[in-house]
């Protein structure tokens, strides 16, 4: 019996010893991070910079796998349906608050289906005329559009767009009245505000600003943030006209709902690490954006914000996609 007993204690150390496959051991193999949106973009850039600094800190590959489509529906589905285990990530983009409001068939819970790990940039949009246009400040802009009700054209690269939500924001809270022409794209968009096809563009991004503004060739009115921004340090904030504006993107990284909450916090310790450090901080700054890096909760809180925020503009101003 005693020789039994002491067989059944090393049994059990050495059961013990066995190393756990599980939250404990993460990461054990490739983390696979998607994106839900095509090459080249900001939330690529952002994705491809985050991804091999994580690999060194995780000692595992993070693969970036691009799949857009739907604006950003299909690949956040992917994950919404994947493991909670750790190993697929999605890194987001300013159209995953708003797709709930837009899209009433989504196949997810966008507030239910994922965890939270860290908001890793900002990205304001840039409230833009051509250097023809009689509007040298937002407030002579606003003055324009209210002696011209309806009159004044908005370029728009898609109804759920920051810069189209945002330029709606600003028919809201200024009470002002113009129409919106569609563009296929930001480029198309910007020319027409440059030959003066129409009156004024709220491009998403501060990337390009700076040098079509330096050849003369639109002019800067103010910047969605709250704050000015570095890459245009002369440009007001809208909201120094129109207190309370703010129409800002960002991007983030979730995983699937259910994830052990060590995996998350190991995850938000080493982005948030990368997020803040001086590399990635100029890689943004290129691209007209700012490096953020902060909770789980704190991200959480700017998720469910903002999908309240723009679907009242959204429902209140009828747009459909």
């Amino acid at each position: 019996m005693k020789h039994r007993s002491v067989l059944l204690i090393t049994a059990l150390l050495s059961v013990a010893a066995l190393p756990v496959q599980g939250a404990d051991s993460y990461p054990n193999r490739p983390v696979r991070m998607i994106i839900p949106s095509g090459a080249g973009g900001i939330t690529d850039i952002v994705g491809r910079t985050i991804a091999p600094k994580l690999t060194d800190a995780l000692g595992q590959q993070v693969v970036v796998d691009n799949r857009p489509g739907a604006s950003g529906v299909l690949g956040s589905n992917i994950v919404a349906k994947s493991a909670p285990d750790g190993y697929t990530l999605l890194m987001v983009f300013p159209s995953h608050p708003v797709n709930p409001a837009l899209f009433p068939d989504i196949p997810f819970d966008t507030e239910k289906a994922f965890a939270p790990i860290t908001l890793v940039s900002a990205v304001s949009p840039v409230l833009i005329v051509g250097n023809t246009s009689p509007a040298r400040s937002v407030k002579e802009l606003l003055d324009l559009a209210k002696s011209r009700p309806g009159k004044l054209n908005h370029g728009s690269v898609g109804a759920g767009s920051m810069g189209s939500l945002g330029a709606e924001l600003l028919r809201t809270m200024a009470s002002i009245q113009f129409t919106q022409v569609a563009y296929k794209g930001s480029p198309q968009a910007l020319t027409a505000v440059i030959s003066g096809e129409i009156d004024f563009y709220l491009i998403g991004s501060a990337g390009v600003v700076g040098p079509q503004v330096k050849a003369g060739r639109i002019r800067a009115l103010g910047v969605g943030a709250k704050q000015r921004l570095q890459v245009l340090p002369d440009v007001p904030s809208i909201s120094e006209t129109l207190p309370g504006y703010e129409a800002r993107g960002w991007n983030g990284i979730l995983a699937p709902a259910g994830t052990p909450k060590m995996i998350i916090e190991q995850l938000n310790r080493e982005i948030v690490k990368i997020a803040r450090s001086p590399e990635f901080a100029q890689v943004l700054t290129g691209e007209g954006a700012t490096a953020v890096g902060n909770t789980p909760a704190e991200f959480d809180a700017i998720i469910r914000a903002d999908i309240r925020k723009w679907a009242k503009i959204i429902k209140d101003n009828g747009i459909r996609q």
